[in-house]
Formats: structure tokens, C-alpha cells, sequence
């Protein structure tokens, strides 16, 4: 399988220019062989919702979305999803003209510039989905951040984990490095899942921040097979085997004995102690 990164530099609001920018790339792709592109998060709307005056949310069965993988390649898109009452922060998969899957995400910062509550509503779900390609499953940027979401993912049997970003450089002046931390991450996550995980991230300045870039693919070991250059818009092509999954999960079966039962007894003591959804 042959995945293509497309590290963008989006334009906040302009959506009819992000869609033709999008298209540009997934005929590049496509010239290149590309089974599957993919896109940063919210890669048609930006992300600094708060500076806009009008509703740039669009509807997943927006003609102008499905066209986008009607040129060979299935897309993963970012966009401010219009639910009707709320609207959500949403990566859509699409092949050939057809919405496969939608991801809403699931855990939305609300700290230092991130506002992403005040515009946007969290998923209700996590579920892997299958594609032409394989079983894959889609978590948005923070949604990586929460340990439970790769394991589940991977334990409804997901082979590859789409990771969409707008990760931003060093935003004070401590010791927190998004880059190197997302580096610790996404190795971890494919090493304890046992999967490959295709991570996207924009580039280029919106509202006071700048976004660092640093695509990859990691393999199953761990280990990056693939990577987009800090800071500059990009394509990166690259071929993945998927068969690999099967090979480390049978050298070392770590999800094999999961124990959904001993889980599900301990979360409800929990929910029922805490309170909490």
C-alpha cells in the first residue's frame, strides 16, 4: 500500500482555496501511485475558528468532498463538520466518491491558545472501519494523546491508525517540546499497539502560532519508515506493508489477552465512584 502524506499550510476561512490546494495534491498523489492521502486536521477550515465572522462548516455529503477521491486515491480530509445543531472538529474518509467513515474527535483542549470547546463538540465514538486497503481507524491529533483510544482502536482490529494534527512549535518558554513529545508518542503507540500509524501535521503561521510540520510513518517496531521535513509544505510518498502487523503480532502478542471483562468490571467501579462520563 502506498500512503501519501500532504503536509499543507492551509488558509484560514478559505475553503474554496484548501479545496483546490487538497485537489492539486491528490492528483500529484495519484500521478505518484497513491492508494491513500492524507491531510492535516481541519485542513479545509483552519484552525483559529474564533477570528472568523461567518459559519465555514461544511456537510460531510458535500459534493465538492466526495469528488476529492474520485481520482484514484482514498482522502482523509480535516474540516469543521456541520452536525446541524453542533458542529464537530471531523476527519472524513472518502474512496471513490463514497464517505467511508467519519471521525469526530473525541477530546477537545480547552487550555492555554487551544479553544477547540468553544467551537466545537467532542465525539461520541471510536470505532475502526474497513477499507479497500485494510482496517483502519482515525484519531484527531489529542485524540493520540488519550492512552485507551490507540488500544482501542487496535483492539477492534485496526492495522493502521490515521493521525491528523495541528500541532504547534514551543509555545512557552518551559520545558514542554510538542515535537519531541509526539516523537516519544506516536513510537510508543506503534510499538504497544503493534500497528502503523501515519501521523499529518500542517505547517505555517495562523493567529500568532506556528505549526512545525514533521509528518511520518512509523511501522510496527517503531521505528520511522517515513518522514516530511519540519516547517515546509510537502508530499511524501511511501509504501507500507501491511502484512507486518500480522508478523509482530504473532512475535509478541500483546493485545491477544485483553481481559474486556476485568476492564469494563473496573471502569464501571470507577464511573460509579467518580462520577464521571
Amino acid at each position: 500500500m502506498r500512503v501519501a502524506l500532504a503536509q499543507t499550510d492551509c488558509l484560514l476561512g478559505d475553503v474554496e482555496g484548501n479545496l483546490a490546494d487538497a485537489e492539486r495534491l491528490i492528483k500529484d498523489a495519484a500521478a505518484e501511485h497513491a492508494d491513500l492521502v492524507v491531510f492535516p486536521e481541519l485542513s479545509l477550515t483552519g484552525y483559529a475558528l474564533g477570528q472568523l465572522a461567518d459559519d465555514i462548516a461544511l456537510w460531510p455529503d458535500d459534493p465538492r468532498l466526495a469528488d476529492l477521491s474520485r481520482h484514484g486515491p482514498d482522502v482523509v480530509i480535516g474540516l469543521l463538520e456541520d452536525g446541524r445543531i453542533r458542529k464537530h472538529n471531523s476527519a472524513l474518509y472518502y474512496s471513490g466518491g463514497e464517505l467511508v467513515h467519519n471521525h469526530r474527535k473525541l477530546y477537545l483542549p480547552n487550555y492555554l491558545i487551544w479553544e477547540e470547546r468553544k467551537h466545537a463538540n467532542p465525539g461520541q465514538h471510536m470505532r475502526a472501519f474497513d477499507t479497500r486497503h485494510g482496517r483502519f481507524a482515525t484519531l484527531i491529533c489529542n485524540d493520540a494523546w488519550q492512552p485507551m483510544l490507540p488500544w482501542l482502536a487496535a483492539q477492534d482490529g485496526a492495522e493502521l491508525l490515521i493521525v491528523p494534527a495541528n500541532s504547534a512549535a514551543r509555545l512557552t518558554g518551559g520545558s514542554f517540546d510538542p515535537a519531541e513529545y509526539w516523537h516519544d508518542l506516536l513510537t510508543f503507540t506503534a510499538r504497544m499497539q503493534q500497528c502503523w500509524v501515519v501521523f499529518v501535521n500542517r505547517v505555517g503561521d495562523e493567529a500568532g502560532v506556528r505549526f512545525w510540520g514533521g509528518s511520518r510513518v512509523v511501522d510496527p517496531w517503531g521505528s520511522v519508515v517515513a518522514s516530511a521535513p519540519n516547517w515546509d509544505s510537502s508530499l511524501t510518498v511511501v509504501d507500507i506493508d501491511l502484512s507486518a502487523i500480522r508478523r509482530r503480532r504473532r512475535e509478541i502478542p500483546l493485545l491477544a489477552d485483553a481481559r474486556l471483562g476485568l476492564l469494563r468490571r473496573e471502569l464501571d467501579r470507577l464511573i460509579n465512584e467518580s462520577g464521571s462520563d
